[in-house]
């Protein structure tokens, strides 16, 4: 009996839903601690360069995922460029991204479910959010992108509806104050939290199996995700610093950090008691499940695809029979993200995503050029607009970035090379003893 392949059943509005999807929780929470570091103008800096990095990844990663339409992503694309050791390294990245992004957002989402429910602990709100989504996830693709695009509309409406309480209350003195603290160096501390608006994005690539006549839904719903993405950050960043300055929407009334901007601009419009904070807090659990929901079912294709090629163990690589899912890799990525959220080390653990993020970029822009020389002569569907500006231009802001933040998070790196480090040599062990 043959294995059963992955099911395609996305059209263009779902593969924008999970776009969309992946990313939106970056809007609700988290980007503000990089007004800590930076302040408006830092933060702003950085978010104008990163806006250039995803729009011109966004083209040049289109060519790749329609012209090699694999559930692996990057994966497939740099292995076919330049082979299997890199390949590899590019896979794991990949993986590192997509499984310790969500385990981040489950402590987010235990969060806001503490506040309505204190007696039950964030980290049970968070663990049973993994179970929860998981098993949505395995019972089918179809079933778990049409929830993704329910949820993320709402999330979406959410966003446009905070704006429509703050906009009005909005003045420039508020952008200027205290703009720039921290002079350039804030600028380059704050690069994490800028791409924290769009992390995950690519994972729309790794749904092209799934996907009905994958050149054009790709093209299109990548394309329409991104534009997206970029006016709801620029809506947002301005709207919620735009009330009362950034500080207000970094530190709480205790003095103590928050990660969560929306609530802290909105008590600033209207009574933390009303109907309109409390429908803003309820659609903010929306934003975040959409993104934790949909860097599972990216994460989960992305390790299938390792374990269907060998280079993981084989049992990552099957299909639920029944449901035509990943169903293995998916609970061995709960059980690793389950893992990383009992360290409690939220912030930590976005950065080392981060890290994997800015490989895959990298890696995926050189593997374009490559196969631009290697294969010319592949059926391109679509084909990156101003080549090779777009690509060499994503390249020089991904790799500026990486060791931007390398600098600033050395013993992270540190953790981020070694974990890259020892599975690549247990990699080269195990095709060593195959071979």
């Amino acid at each position: 009996m043959s294995q059963p392949h992955l099911k395609r059943s996305l059209t263009p509005a779902m593969v924008w839903g999970l776009g969309v999807g992946y990313v939106i929780s970056g809007n609700y929470f988290g980007w503000n601690l990089g007004l800590e570091k930076g302040g408006t103008l830092g933060l702003a800096i950085a978010i104008f360069f990163i806006i250039i990095l995803y729009i011109t990844f966004t083209f040049s990663y289109t060519e790749l995922a329609c012209a090699i339409p694999k559930s692996g992503g990057a994966f497939d694309y740099a292995n076919r460029a330049f082979g299997k050791d890199v390949g590899f390294i590019t896979g794991m990245a990949q993986n590192i991204e997509f499984i310790f992004a969500p385990p981040a957002i489950a402590f987010a989402i235990g969060s806001y479910g503490n506040i309505f429910f204190p007696d039950i602990s964030v980290l049970l709100f968070s663990i049973l959010a993994y179970f929860i989504f998981v098993a949505l996830n395995i019972s089918g693709v179809k079933v778990a992108a049409t929830f993704e695009l329910v949820i993320t509309i709402l999330a979406v409406m959410g966003l446009l509806f905070f704006a429509g309480l703050t906009v009005p209350k909005f003045q420039l003195s508020h952008l200027q104050q205290n703009a720039f603290p921290f002079g350039y160096a804030g600028v380059l501390s704050a690069i994490p939290f800028a791409i924290w608006f769009f992390l995950g994005i690519e994972g729309v690539a790794n749904l092209a199996e799934e996907a009905i006549d994958p050149k054009r839904t790709i093209l299109v719903g990548f394309g329409s995700a991104i534009a997206t993405l970029v006016i709801l950050c620029i809506v947002t960043f301005v709207s919620s610093i735009g009330v009362a300055g950034w500080e207000a929407i970094v530190f709480k009334s205790n003095g103590t950090v928050s990660d969560s901007p929306l609530p802290l601009a909105l008590a600033q419009v209207v009574d933390a008691n009303s109907l309109n904070f409390r429908f803003l807090l309820i659609v903010g659990i929306f934003g975040l499940i959409a993104s934790f929901h949909g860097l599972m079912l990216a994460a989960g294709r992305s390790t299938y695809e390792f374990g269907r090629v060998g280079y993981a163990p084989s049992f990552l690589g099957k299909v639920h029979r029944k449901f035509k899912t990943p169903a293995n890799a998916l609970l061995v990525n709960m059980g690793l993200g389950i893992l990383a959220l009992l360290t409690g080390k939220t912030g930590e653990i976005i950065t080392v995503a981060v890290f994997g993020a800015l490989t895959l970029y990298n890696i995926s822009m050189l593997s374009l050029i490559q196969l631009r020389k290697k294969e010319p002569h592949l059926v391109r569907p679509f084909r990156v607009p101003f080549y090779p500006i777009f690509p060499l231009v994503a390249l020089g802001i991904a790799s500026f970035s990486f060791v931007a933040m390398a600098i600033f998070n050395l013993e992270l790196a540190g953790l981020y090379f070694l974990i890259i480090g020892v599975s690549y040599g247990i990699f080269k062990a195990w095709n060593s003893k195959n071979s």
